[in-house]
């Protein structure tokens, strides 16, 4: 079920790929993909390229796949490994309905619009509300310094 449920995802997102987002199998392993997120918004991230990596399980749909960032990024949600803290990856928000492409819009969305009351780094939450320039210039310089190209 999983595969064929993967399969259909990556012809949907072929299809009609949705603008600043990529993501596709590595080496025909439908269970590991690796995809893009471009920030697009006005965020300290814009125009910024973040790597990221999927893991589904066999159990996929009925279980969240493991999304992660490739480039490091500062972000309130994101921990130093990679690992996102977003709501609809939680596996008691999970639903079977969900799609992929839900998650990758809602990922980029959360670059845009950070939630550092659900904070992985706190430390990070805490700039970010209380000297939102200081957060944004770090921002900026970690896009500069990690993204492997940033698109105008």
């Amino acid at each position: 079920m999983a595969l064929r449920r993967l399969q259909r995802e990556l012809a949907d997102m072929m299809k009609n790929p949705p603008v600043g987002i990529s993501a596709g199998p590595v080496n025909d392993d439908m269970f590991r993909w690796q995809g893009e997120l471009i920030a697009l918004g006005e965020s300290p991230y814009k125009g910024g390229v973040f790597k990221i990596n999927i893991e589904f399980s066999t159990d996929y749909p009925f279980k969240p796949p493991i999304v992660k960032f490739a480039t490091k990024i500062y972000h309130p949600n994101v921990d130093d490994d990679g690992s996102i803290c977003m709501g609809l990856l939680k596996s008691e928000v999970w639903k079977p309905a969900a799609k992929l492409l839900d998650v990758l819009l809602a990922l980029s969305l959360l670059i845009e619009q950070p939630v550092p009351e659900d904070a992985l780094q706190q430390s990070v939450a805490e700039v970010y509300n209380t000297d939102p320039k200081k957060f944004q210039k770090t921002a900026r310089e970690w896009v500069k310094k990690y993204c492997d190209r940033v698109v105008a």
